[in-house]
């Protein structure tokens, strides 16, 4: 829901050379936090680290209205950063908890369409309340959905045996309970991947003002229902074909969507490069996601979870970092960054070609 609307409200403080610190403070707390969200998972369980997320997201959107200069709204994305340190990689965790290990990709895929959705519907539906009402009433609007996941999140039954109650000494965290190593593979491929994600946060709400659009969160619209239905179909495939081979057609048509976002310089092309990269996220994201489980050791998946989304984190919180940095409001240097992005993909894919499994995992 803040996404299209942060860069604006930033610039509306005096900050816009800081725009590309909106999404990159956000990602960097939440990478620090998953070593931590991914011990608490696998100790006190999944249904409390839910809850931790959701609770710094309520209180979050309660201050955003009450700390208005440069300074204290950059502390808030600082701090509004561990609820995604701690929700997904909970839920994640919960959800291989719960479904067989032959249908987890098809899960996963399940999954990624709610949270498309929600990745869709909240953009769209966060340009329209700031549209018809202010920045104030987008903050509280974004409090009480979080709210409203707290109370969804109680009615689940916790899905991880044996757990222990929580104490200080659970926080303290070791050298080897930060990375999973078993999962580094899938965590090369996730930060590749979400690079250009990091830079899309970054700069299509400017891009489609640009290119004429009043509401700029259109493009999520076009990206997530791209993206919806291909992530069951990615995620059942991979079940039964494997994940490399899914994970390569859907880092082809990352490269592929990135080189149209960056040639295309039309409303229709980027909505054009929205859908493929729709596709390609919706193949990647349940696939890796799978993938990354198949790999870990059933006793710590928190952990490796944890792993592939430190990545995720880094290559968001990198992507919009520098291209925030290169793109200092001059529009036609968006078109260059995006494709520049695509070399990244293009690295990934060659890695992804050559990878071996040692393991006979189910790649």
């Amino acid at each position: 829901m803040l996404i299209p609307e942060l860069p604006n409200y930033l610039t509306s403080l005096g900050g816009a050379e800081y725009k590309g610190l909106i999404i990159s403070l956000f990602t960097l707390t939440a990478g620090l936090s998953r070593p931590f969200s991914g011990k608490l998972s696998d100790t006190i369980g999944r249904k409390p680290v839910m809850i931790i997320g959701a609770v710094v997201c309520v209180i979050s959107g309660l201050f955003y209205p009450v700390l208005t200069s440069v300074s204290g709204f950059l502390f808030l994305r600082l701090a509004h950063g561990f609820s995604t340190g701690f929700s997904p990689t909970a839920i994640a965790t919960y959800v291989s908890d719960i479904i067989p290990k032959n249908r987890l990709g098809e899960a996963m895929g399940i999954q990624g369409i709610c949270f498309s959705t929600g990745l869709a519907l909240g953009p769209a539906l966060g340009s329209y309340i700031k549209l018809f009402t202010s920045y104030d009433m987008l903050f509280y609007s974004s409090s009480f959905m979080a709210l409203i996941s707290i109370i969804l999140v109680l009615r689940i039954q916790e899905s991880l045996n044996n757990k222990v109650s929580f104490s200080m000494s659970i926080l303290k965290i070791s050298k080897n309970e930060i990375i999973a190593k078993e999962a580094i593979p899938a965590a090369i491929i996730t930060f590749i991947s979400y690079l250009g994600f990091g830079i899309i946060l970054t700069l299509i709400p400017d891009w489609s003002e640009h290119l004429g659009f009043i509401n700029k969160g259109i493009f999520f619209i076009a990206f997530t229902i791209s993206s919806l239905f291909i992530r069951v179909i990615a995620g059942k495939t991979s079940d039964i074909y494997g994940r490399k081979i899914v994970i390569i057609i859907g880092l082809l048509i990352l490269l592929f969507s990135l080189i149209l976002l960056g040639i295309l310089d039309t409303m229709n092309g980027l909505l054009i490069g929205a859908v493929f990269y729709g596709f390609a996220m919706g193949i990647l994201s349940p696939t890796i996601n799978a993938w990354t489980i198949d790999l870990s050791n059933p006793l710590t998946k928190g952990r490796s979870i944890a792993t592939m989304y430190i990545a995720l984190e880094a290559g968001i919180g990198l992507g919009a970092l520098f291209s925030g940095w290169y793109y200092m409001n001059i529009m036609s240097r968006i078109p260059i960054i995006l494709i520049s992005c695509s070399f990244f993909v293009l690295i990934g894919l060659i890695y992804m070609i050559f990878w071996r499994d040692h393991k006979k995992t189910s790649l």
